[in-house]
């Protein structure tokens, strides 16, 4: 069995860590996060080493400071949260498409990414040209779809992808004799 202390110096080391990560990756200097946090420089470098164990406060500015949630430094991965099983894959539709959509990412509520496997019949109608904020990105795993984009219309076949804002008026068909299934990950959220 470790230690108390032991479990607690390794807490503040991991906090330590998760804080330098994230600061390094979004290129912030030590100064500018510990003044935007509104802590001592020398404080948050303590505590990025470990040294130190920021209160909730300095540790709500921290989070604010780089843009997080506290539950992004506190909270651990789950499988529940991280992972989503094969085996328990289940398609849905929608009553105006002829579309079978399967959630590829767990619901929750601070992601702003989701992916779904979308299975679409042979000889489907053109979808509806639509706008709205946010990025989406497909990927053609079997068949072709006919992709507009601004009345501008791609081929994409099995192994082709598309990226594009989604503000740009965009619509998809299937353009194949079979089934056409692609994995669609977009910004923000659909439901």
């Amino acid at each position: 069995m470790v230690p108390p202390l032991d479990k607690k110096a390794s807490a503040a080391l991991a906090l330590g860590s998760k804080i330098r990560a994230l600061r390094q990756r979004l290129k912030r200097t030590l100064e500018e996060t510990a003044k935007a946090a509104g802590i001592s420089k020398p404080f948050l470098s303590q505590v990025e080493r470990g040294q130190a164990t920021p209160s909730i406060t300095s540790l709500v500015g921290i989070a604010h400071a780089l843009g997080v949630t506290v539950q992004y430094f506190v909270e651990t991965p789950t499988e529940a949260k991280s992972v989503c099983r094969g085996e328990d894959l289940k398609f849905f539709g929608f009553a105006d498409s002829a579309n079978l959509f399967g959630r590829l990412t767990n619901l929750s509520v601070d992601r702003k990414l989701e992916a779904i496997l979308v299975k679409m019949p042979a000889g489907q109608q053109p979808s509806e040209v639509t706008t709205h904020a946010g990025e989406e990105f497909l990927y053609v795993m079997s068949g072709q779809i006919a992709l507009t984009l601004e009345g501008t219309t791609f081929i994409l076949q099995a192994g082709d992808t598309a990226h594009y804002e989604s503000t740009v008026p965009h619509a998809w068909a299937n353009t194949a004799g079979e089934e056409t299934v692609l994995v669609w990950v977009g910004t923000p959220r659909l439901f």
